[in-house]
């Protein structure tokens, strides 16, 4: 038994479901702008595929969270990896189809948002069946740890998708390569779970946890785990909506940048479309190591309370997205960014962490179920708007964000004080 109370090659398996769903998913979002623009599609379309299968995960995740003891933790595991290696397939398929003149540019994209689809709806259903694998077989200290070690399968996830998503872009595939080579690592870890990972008794009955979308510059704090004990705390509770409401702005915010920064990268520096994917990979992994940095290094040695996260981070963020805006070459991007996604990795955990500590311990069930609904309520609009706000301007909005932003900062400032019960 390892510190995390499950043998070590069992519980890399749990790590390696993660870590694929979460590589994945990014390398395909760090590929979308190159795809739209080889394909000919506008960009809105782009963004509306990007927030496809967002909003889908965060309508069909705690839907398998409720289904996570009725159906089998290790059966969500497969119906997650299934629908993760499906959705690659359509989609690595349809754009190899697309760019080899077989399929109309309409029509290539109708599939891929298809499959885009299928990884929000299905795909979703893993990441609830390893925590409730986890959570049914652990107790105490030795949970706690597996579920951090856990947390971190996704934030290695968004480095390690952009980073090797341009190595796979080969003829004669090009873009589609990166999918199906994906759809392959998916398919192997697939096979080794329905041969290796036991679906035995577990020692205690558990309930998936609701799981924010995996995406580009961090994620939240982990879930809570455990039997969901019905609540009655409200939305409209005065101890929790300051809370949402900061998550809700600051996380469109957020959508945003995460739209955006790919078609920058490509318009600023006029790049040919076969090479745009390399330098967007690198603004985007150093922004992931950013985030990653504020909420691995920074946060637990600064000592700031929820509250003051917000504000900084609000702070941060703002400056490195109005750098990003006026910025007009690779540099200036890379840091705005960079810049950007440290402030957003403070945000994050400093509105859910608020909201945690706002209710009490049997509120903590109900209060984690509404963060997580508030995480992806900015991926329904926020990247149709960023795009639509990029067709007329191009600093546009990214400048929108960052008075957003200082706005937020300066609203938290002023409504939520230190001695309040909410801070």
């Amino acid at each position: 038994m390892s510190k995390v109370g499950i043998p070590r090659g069992r519980f890399a398996l749990l790590f390696s479901v993660m870590l694929v769903a979460a590589a994945g998913n990014t390398a395909m979002q760090s590929l979308l702008p190159a795809i739209g623009r080889v394909l000919g599609v506008a960009d809105i379309w782009v963004a509306v595929a990007f927030s496809l299968s967002a909003v889908l995960w965060v309508v069909m995740a705690p839907v398998w969270a409720r289904r996570a003891d009725r159906r089998g933790r290790r059966a969500l595991m497969r119906l997650g990896l299934y629908g993760f290696t499906s959705s690659m397939l359509i989609c690595g398929g349809a754009l190899a189809a697309g760019l080899a003149g077989l399929l109309g540019a309409v029509a290539t994209f109708a599939i891929f948002m298809l499959g885009r689809g299928l990884y929000g709806a299905f795909g979703s259903a893993s990441p609830p069946g390893v925590q409730a694998y986890i959570a049914a077989r652990t107790d105490g200290e030795q949970r706690t740890n597996a579920l951090a070690i856990l947390a971190s399968s996704f934030g290695a996830g968004t480095i390690i998708g952009p980073a090797v998503a341009p190595l796979f872009i080969f003829p004669p595939l090009g873009l589609s390569a990166p999918l199906i080579v994906f759809a392959g690592i998916g398919a192997v870890v697939l096979a080794l779970i329905i041969l290796r990972l036991p679906d035995d008794t577990p020692r205690n009955p558990a309930r998936g946890s609701l799981v924010s979308y995996p995406s580009l510059g961090g994620g939240d704090a982990p879930a809570q785990q455990g039997e969901r004990v019905p609540s009655s705390l409200r939305w409209r509770d005065p101890r929790v909506l300051p809370w949402h409401l900061m998550g809700i702005v600051g996380g469109h915010g957020q959508a945003v940048l995460l739209t955006v920064i790919g078609f920058l990268v490509i318009d600023r520096l006029a790049l040919p479309l076969d090479h745009a994917q390399q330098w967007i990979a690198l603004v985007l992994i150093t922004g992931a190591i950013a985030a990653l940095l504020a909420q691995w290094g920074l946060i637990p040695r600064l000592g700031l309370d929820p509250r003051q996260l917000v504000i900084w981070g609000s702070l941060v963020s703002a400056v490195g997205v109005a750098v990003v805006g006026v910025a007009s070459g690779i540099y200036g991007i890379t840091l705005g960014y960079s810049l950007a996604s440290l402030g957003f990795g403070l945000f994050r955990p400093g509105f859910t962490a608020g909201a945690s500590l706002a209710v009490d311990q049997d509120e903590q069930n109900a209060v984690a179920g509404q963060v997580t609904s508030v995480s992806g309520i900015a991926y329904v609009a926020a990247p149709t708007l960023g795009v639509a706000l990029y067709t007329f301007g191009r600093p546009l909005p990214f400048l929108l964000t960052a008075a957003l932003m200082l706005v937020l900062a300066a609203w938290t400032h002023m409504r939520v004080r230190p001695s309040s019960p909410a801070a």
